[in-house]
């Protein structure tokens, strides 16, 4: 089953268990009573006014829920009331989306909705750092980098998301890897998922025959750490020594200095 028809399926289950709050409108209807089929908004206090009723509570309930309730209030004004209740408008329920790798806005939970699911409703991530991401409720973090969810498909990184949720996406302030030193056109690469440092030698043309290959280094920065890794390009080359061909993170820079003979 793909992943898309799961969260289908997913979403149709739980459509129903969606939890009605302040401000949302309903549609309550009693089959074949005209007066009690009509549109309510929760009030602040969490209650409607039903005709024959007075006040309801009905903030906290799922729709299923209100209608077992109004139902078994009904039976001493209705013979066999045959109640449903449909959420019209859904004002209640929201969480933020904010950060400058994303545009932020509002998201309106018509029903239980998880983090892979806002993900992919929310448009392109590219300029986003996966990464670095995370999900507030009440001001503490619930779950940070979104990246083996996201990318990797991970679905044991999933969690629910809740009204009041805030979802923070900071921006990927290095997209790309630079290429410098003895190769034919050093040049500046945007990063892929995956990249390895013969990828992006490759890319720049490849080695010049001015080239020590062996003298390849990676210099990368993260945070305020700063290191260097050394590449044997010539055991990848010559001798299949794949060990050698590092993956790359973006903002990471390639030297391959030329040799002296």
């Amino acid at each position: 089953m793909s992943l898309v028809l799961s969260l289908l399926l997913v979403g149709q289950a739980k459509a129903a268990d969606y939890v009605i709050g302040e401000g949302d409108g309903l549609d309550i209807a009693v089959w074949g009573i005209k007066e009690l089929s009509f549109f309510v908004k929760v009030r602040p206090d969490g209650k409607i006014t039903v005709p024959g009723l007075g006040d309801v509570t009905a903030s906290g309930f799922t729709p299923t829920g209100l209608q077992g309730s109004l139902t078994d209030k009904l039976k001493d004004l209705v013979k066999n009331p045959i109640v449903t209740v449909t959420v019209r408008e859904i004002t209640n329920s929201k969480i933020y989306i904010f950060g400058g790798g994303i545009k932020s806005g509002i998201y309106d939970l018509t029903r239980k909705s998880s983090l892979l699911q806002v993900l992919c409703s929310i448009g392109e991530v590219k300029t986003a750092d996966l990464k670095k991401s995370y999900l507030l409720r009440n001001g503490k973090k619930l779950k940070e980098d979104f990246y083996r969810l996201f990318v990797e498909g991970d679905l044991k990184d999933d969690v629910e998301v809740v009204s009041g949720d805030a979802i923070f996406m900071p921006l990927l302030l290095d997209k790309n890897v630079y290429v410098l030193g003895a190769v034919t056109t050093p040049k500046s690469i945007e990063y892929r998922e995956g990249m390895t440092v013969m990828e992006a030698i490759l890319e720049s043309g490849g080695f010049t025959k001015f080239a020590s290959q062996n003298d390849t280094m990676i210099r990368r920065k993260t945070g305020a750490k700063e290191e260097t890794i050394e590449v044997k390009a010539k055991e990848i080359t010559k001798y299949g020594d794949f060990s050698q061909n590092v993956k790359l993170k973006p903002g990471d820079y390639i030297i391959v200095k030329e040799s002296i003979f």
